[in-house]
């Protein structure tokens, strides 16, 4: 029950770090992959509430599908924000 807890607690606060890192990074590559690291952690939330299904979902569409289309996007643009 407290690893439970602690692991809960851990995977929140590693998520809110990838958000604010996110949100104040300069490059973008680098700013997909902290959007990636976010969701990481919140899919370790959502396994630690037992939604493997929603995991399974989760992980392929916001980890691979999402970060690969920004990863395009931002190809096709400059790599610094202005």
């Amino acid at each position: 029950m407290i690893l439970t807890i602690l692991l809960l607690v851990f995977s929140s606060l590693l998520s809110l770090v990838f958000v604010y890192l996110a949100v104040t990074e300069k490059n973008l590559l680098k700013a997909i992959g902290f959007s990636a690291g976010q969701s990481i952690a919140y899919s370790i939330i959502l396994h630690v509430f037992a939604a493997t299904d929603i995991v399974l979902t989760y992980i392929a569409v916001s980890v691979g599908i999402y970060s690969a289309i920004l990863v395009y996007m931002v190809s096709k643009t400059e790599k610094y924000e202005v």
